[in-house]
């Protein structure tokens, strides 16, 4: 069993900020459950681009506002509380945030904690340790 706050991990390696955006990274790969789980918090009056060609991620909104549009096929979508989107495609994707959001995701394949995204928004695919 694993028991984790985001309080314990504030601060830590698996607490990762980028320009307007902070992950909270709760279960990576490492814990071999085969999934990663972060809780993501956007901020306010922010636009970022992602494109996760290597993992399907799916998105729970729990608080803020925004819109998510679809880069592939120019479809844009509100988002509120309680909005949930699964990017099984891969699509390219843009959010825009009116208010802060935050929002819990899981990946799959698992991200190890090592990944950046690149310039076109990706997180490569790094190999999760086996222990």
């Amino acid at each position: 069993m694993i028991v984790r706050t985001t309080a314990a991990i504030t601060g830590t390696e698996r607490d990762v900020a980028g320009t307007g955006w902070r992950s909270k990274r709760i279960i990576l790969g490492g814990d071999g459950v085969g999934f990663s789980f972060h809780e993501t918090t956007i901020d306010a009056n922010s636009e970022h681009e992602f494109h996760y060609r290597n993992h399907v991620e799916a998105v729970w909104l729990v608080e803020g506002e925004g819109t998510l549009t679809d880069l592939d096929n120019n479809v844009t979508y509100e988002l509120a509380p309680g909005s949930m989107y699964l990017l099984d495609g891969h699509e390219r994707h843009r959010l825009q945030a009116r208010t802060q959001m935050r929002m819990m995701c899981v990946f799959n394949p698992p991200v190890t904690g090592q990944e950046v995204h690149d310039s076109d928004g990706v997180y490569p695919l790094v190999a999760v340790p086996t222990s």
